[in-house]
């Protein structure tokens, strides 16, 4: 049993194009599946042959412009994507690095910074690496200790960062960073510069994590890095704006990915809900079995409409803060409910790799704390959705 059989998709798909959309994304995948990102992981290798045709099918740039060899549409058509990617087994984290980049370079990277990088992110033929998160700032971005100044006409990088994925397999990371030469003791203004990944000065060391995926995570380090005056993204010290234009995306694609993860979750588990039987009976036939399912399916799609209202309201322009963060929320809370059912509901199975089920749980759990905790999007909740004082 497939993802989309048991999923009706009118819920979330708005339009006969999200619809086409999503078969579209589902033939591709039917290439491809759980089996092959298993193996991916298993042989240490790079999901190099799916990113090349979803780029060649356009599914890569969708959120970018036209005018850039994008597809001119947005968030909503993107988590739609990234989503069906998941639920076919391959919960691809580039993805969400894709989220980021995109939107980031495309609102304030210069023309040629637009012209240079856009088409070749849409066609998956360039890659770019995020890197905002270090030891001594996750959540609290104001902290960050890498720092930029001037220098002559350029500008000099020096610093770290921690949990950078896939930097080893792209041509550029973007990095938020201190702006030295603007920033005070009592508070630090932040600038985004774009960093090739063959600059002098820059290193990386892998991080050894339970999360399953082909995408590697490493600690980065700045040595003095040089850059030229173009590397700068948009106006410096108004890095912390600028780059909520990449987060929340980031948020909603996050959200997709889970989402994803948990149809493919149900879907394993209601197939084999239905094959099982035990004295003659179908396991699925016992309420015991199919009421836990039914209501993390209850859960998921829930999660599925916050995404998808997020997404909504990112493209129209509007603040999408609060319904990201949400979407979120949910989607990490739902699919890790419905996993952990799936698991259960397939018995000593549940934890062999063979039902692809178990080596998902750490994929599920990422975005229970990245790319912004729980406990902050309750935070947020609390002081911006419902007006208590803050509480941090």
């Amino acid at each position: 049993m497939s993802s989309q059989s048991i999923f009706h998709n009118g819920l979330v798909d708005q339009a006969d194009h999200h619809s086409d959309l999503r078969r579209s994304v589902a033939r591709l995948m039917s290439r491809f599946g759980r089996g092959y990102f298993q193996e991916l992981v298993r042989k240490n290798e790079r999901p190099d042959e799916l990113w090349r045709e979803l780029g060649q099918a356009g599914f890569l740039g969708m959120h970018a412009p036209e005018e850039f060899g994008g597809g001119g549409v947005g968030m909503s058509e993107y988590q739609l994507m990234v989503e069906e990617v998941a639920a076919h087994g391959c919960p691809l984290l580039q993805l969400v690095i894709n989220s980021i980049t995109v939107p980031i370079i495309a609102t304030y990277g210069s023309d040629a910074m637009k012209r240079e990088w856009l088409p070749a992110l849409a066609s998956g033929e360039r890659k770019i690496s995020f890197g905002i998160t270090e030891p001594d700032a996750g959540t609290n971005t104001h902290n960050v200790s890498t720092t930029i100044r001037r220098d002559g006409d350029g500008w000099l990088l020096k610093g770290a960062k921690y949990w950078t994925s896939a930097i080893d397999e792209a041509d550029a990371v973007l990095v938020v960073a201190r702006d030295a030469d603007l920033s005070t003791p009592e508070r630090s203004a932040l600038s985004l510069v774009l960093v090739p990944t063959d600059s002098v000065g820059l290193s990386w060391k892998a991080i050894d994590s339970a999360v399953m995926v082909p995408e590697k995570t490493f600690f980065t380090f700045y040595d003095d890095i040089k850059l030229p005056a173009e590397a700068l993204i948009g106006e410096p010290g108004k890095g912390l704006k600028q780059v909520f234009v990449g987060l929340n995306p980031e948020r909603m694609a996050a959200a997709a990915i889970n989402n994803g993860i948990a149809r493919f979750a149900l879907a394993q588990a209601a197939q084999y809900a239905v094959e099982r039987k035990v004295w003659q009976v179908p396991i699925g036939a016992h309420q015991g079995v199919s009421h836990p399912l039914a209501d993390s399916y209850a859960g998921v799609q829930a999660a599925r409409l916050m995404t998808a209202r997020a997404a909504d309201l990112f493209d129209r322009g509007e603040d999408a803060a609060e319904a990201a963060n949400m979407a979120k929320l949910l989607a990490a809370d739902a699919s890790l409910k419905a996993l952990d059912q799936a698991i259960q509901v397939h018995g000593g199975n549940g934890l062999s790799y063979e039902y692809g089920l178990a080596d998902l749980w750490f994929v599920a759990r990422l975005h229970k704390t990245a790319p912004v905790s729980r406990e902050m999007v309750l935070n947020h909740i609390a002081q911006h959705s419902l007006g208590l004082p803050k509480s941090y």
